[in-house]
């Protein structure tokens, strides 16, 4: 199962998908590149660390999404990998429906929240203003609603009374460093299924 991974940040869930295969923990997946928005990213320096193909593309103008040209670009460049998975492991940018629709059914987002609550940016500081006791990430795919496709698989974390949220950030990380990995590997093995398109 051909995966490639975008990401715009430090790439720690990255890191994780990544040792999962250096284990032999991925089943029949194999990540074949990684892609990033942001020149100077850490998960281009984690593919580097790897020997893994991995490349900056320019994201064009805007901050939060793609436009026509830049789009396009990325599109025809994971087209050229013919993957089976997109793995979206902290990738800053809300896809739009050409990318989406070029890509049905592949595309893989983490979500810091226990979906449907606390969609969007922010999310690991809206269940802490909100004062929620349990949040946790989400696997989810892909759809034309942000946060909004399908759930895949969900690991909770509880909230302390003490907790900060950079505390709260840490515990959520942690889970989403071992849900990514089983939840490709489940994929690869066909013990997780893909969308019917």
């Amino acid at each position: 199962m051909k995966t490639v991974i975008l990401g715009s940040g430090k790439g720690t869930n990255a890191k994780a998908i990544v040792q999962a295969q250096t284990k032999q923990l991925l089943g029949n997946a194999e990540i074949i590149a990684i892609l990033s928005d942001k020149r100077e990213s850490g998960i281009l320096e984690i593919a580097k660390d790897h020997n893994i193909e991995n490349r900056y593309l320019d994201p064009g103008p805007f901050n939060s999404k793609f436009d026509e040209k830049s789009e396009q670009a990325w599109i025809e460049t994971i087209r050229g990998y013919e993957p089976d998975l997109i793995a979206l492991a902290g990738f800053m940018r809300i896809l739009r429906p050409s990318f989406i629709d070029a890509f049905e059914g592949k595309i893989l987002n983490l979500h810091p929240s226990l979906l449907p609550s606390f969609t969007g940016l922010h999310a690991i500081n809206q269940a802490f203003d909100h004062g929620v006791k349990i949040s946790g990430c989400t696997a989810h795919w892909v759809n034309e609603e942000v946060d909004g496709g399908k759930i895949i698989a969900q690991a909770p974390v509880r909230i302390m009374q003490g907790d900060t949220v950079e505390m709260i950030r840490r515990k959520i990380q942690g889970v989403e460093h071992m849900i990514l990995p089983a939840v490709i590997r489940d994929l690869s093995v066909g013990s997780i299924p893909f969308p019917e398109s």
